[in-house]
């Protein structure tokens, strides 16, 4: 079967949410600097990101097929939180987080040549309080040491969440309806 997308991410979490949806792809994750630009607001950041992603990906693209990519970040304060360097770190971030509602921005980017459509999704998600203790015990998991803000919704980290306000699918790093939006656009059929 041939697939219907280049996935410009190597992201395990993309796959799934991908195939949920029955959309075939082929993985060809892109390697980008994502330093976020001084001053650079979130929104801003994860849609460049997102569009960088694409168009390098798709100067490889030998297959005459459209690119799809994402960015995904956790931002709390106007302050994006990338994944966490170490223990500390992660500790610094979820305390952060601890009983309070952050948001999380998805950018996504499909399309091929000079043909690009972009769609945003905004999540609220709240923390309950957490402690000392359940952050410890969290790292030893291994779940946050590479998740931006530290922890994973689909994993053991939803134990924290008290509420989300938007897409879940978003928060996990490919929000599912615009996802299907854009491919629908491009003549790619969902839930074949």
């Amino acid at each position: 079967m041939s697939a219907d997308l280049i996935l410009a991410s190597a992201s395990p979490r993309r796959r799934e949410l991908l195939e949920q949806i029955g959309v075939s792809y082929e993985v060809m994750p892109v390697d980008i600097d994502e330093t976020p630009l001084s001053n650079e607001r979130a929104l801003a950041y994860v849609e460049r990101i997102a569009a960088e992603k694409a168009r390098v990906c798709h100067s490889f693209n030998k297959l005459d097929k459209p690119v799809l990519a994402a960015d995904t970040a956790v931002v709390l304060d106007d302050c994006i939180m990338g994944k966490p360097e170490d223990f500390e770190h992660a500790r610094q971030m979820l305390l952060a987080l601890s009983g309070r509602t952050h948001r999380v921005y998805s950018a996504i980017v499909l399309g091929m040549g000079n043909d690009f459509q972009q769609a945003v999704s905004i999540t609220e998600v709240t923390f309950r309080s957490l402690t000392e203790d359940e952050i410890a015990a969290y790292w030893q998991t291994g779940e946050p040491a590479d998740k931006a803000g530290a922890y994973a919704v689909q994993g053991v980290g939803s134990i924290f969440i008290e509420s989300i306000k938007g897409s879940y699918s978003g928060v996990m790093g490919l929000p599912l309806f615009e996802t299907a939006q854009l491919l629908q656009q491009q003549g790619i059929k969902v839930l074949k």
